[in-house]
C-alpha cells in the first residue's frame, strides 16, 4: 500500500461505506425507537414508566464507547456465544443509545407545547386525535428538528467509536495505512471526510428548519 493522495482517498472513500451505513441505519431505527422510549416514559403505567426513565438515565449516564463493547463482547462473556457479525451489534449499540436521546427530545418538544392549546381544542369540539396531529404534532416537529439536528450532527462523529471493536470504518483505515507506510497526514485526511458529511447535513437540516418555519 502507498501513501498516494489518490490511494489513501480511495482506501478512505471504501471505509466511508461503514461510517454512512452506520450512520443511515442509527438514524432509520433510533428516530421511531426514540418516539416509542419516549411513550414508554410518559405512560401512566408506573412500572413501565418508572423502568424506562431507568434505562434512559443508564444509557445517557455511560460512554457510548463503554456501551459498544458490552454489546459486541458480553453474548461471549456471558453466555459463550461468539458474535459473528460486529456491525450488526455496533449498529444495536447506537440505535439504542440515540433513541435514549431522542425520547428525551421528544419529551421536551411535548412539554413545552402551552396546556392551554389542548383545552382550546377540547372547546372547539376536536378529537383527541384531531387535536394531536393537526395542532400539536406540527408544533412539536418544528421544535425537535434543531436539538435532533445536533444530536444527528454528533452521530456524525460518534460513528468513529466503532473503531473500538475493530468495525473497518474511516479512522481504522487511516490508521492502518499510517501504520503501513509510516505517513501520519491519512489520519488528519479523515477529517476533510467528517466535515463534508456534517456540512452536507448541516445545508439539509437547515432546509428542512426553513421549510417547518411556518411563521414567516
Amino acid at each position: 500500500m502507498t501513501s498516494s493522495f489518490w490511494n489513501v482517498t480511495q482506501e478512505l472513500l471504501g471505509a466511508s461505506v461503514y461510517t454512512l451505513g452506520l450512520f443511515a441505519l442509527t438514524i432509520i431505527f433510533a428516530v421511531p425507537l426514540g418516539f416509542v422510549v419516549y411513550l414508554l416514559a410518559t405512560c401512566k403505567f408506573k412500572p413501565v414508566s418508572a423502568l424506562t426513565k431507568v434505562f434512559i438515565w443508564i444509557i445517557r449516564g455511560t460512554p457510548l464507547m463503554l456501551q459498544i463493547i458490552l454489546f459486541v463482547f458480553a453474548p461471549g462473556l456471558i453466555f459463550g456465544i461468539a458474535v459473528s457479525n460486529r456491525f450488526i451489534w455496533v449498529t444495536v449499540a447506537f440505535v439504542i443509545n440515540y433513541s435514549a436521546y431522542f425520547a428525551e427530545i421528544y419529551r421536551g418538544g411535548f412539554e413545552s407545547i402551552p396546556v392551554g392549546q389542548y383545552e382550546a381544542c377540547k372547546i372547539l369540539g376536536m378529537t383527541k386525535s384531531q387535536t394531536f396531529f393537526k395542532v400539536i404534532l406540527p408544533q412539536v416537529i418544528k421544535r425537535v428538528v434543531p436539538p435532533m439536528g445536533n444530536e444527528i450532527i454528533t452521530l456524525v462523529k460518534d460513528t468513529s467509536l466503532a473503531n473500538v471493536v475493530g468495525i473497518t470504518e474511516i479512522i481504522i483505515t487511516a490508521n492502518g495505512i499510517t501504520n503501513m507506510t509510516g505517513a501520519i497526514w491519512p489520519i488528519f485526511y479523515t477529517g476533510v471526510f467528517y466535515l463534508i458529511f456534517s456540512g452536507v447535513l448541516t445545508l439539509a437540516l437547515r432546509f428542512v428548519e426553513k421549510k417547518l418555519d411556518y411563521y414567516r
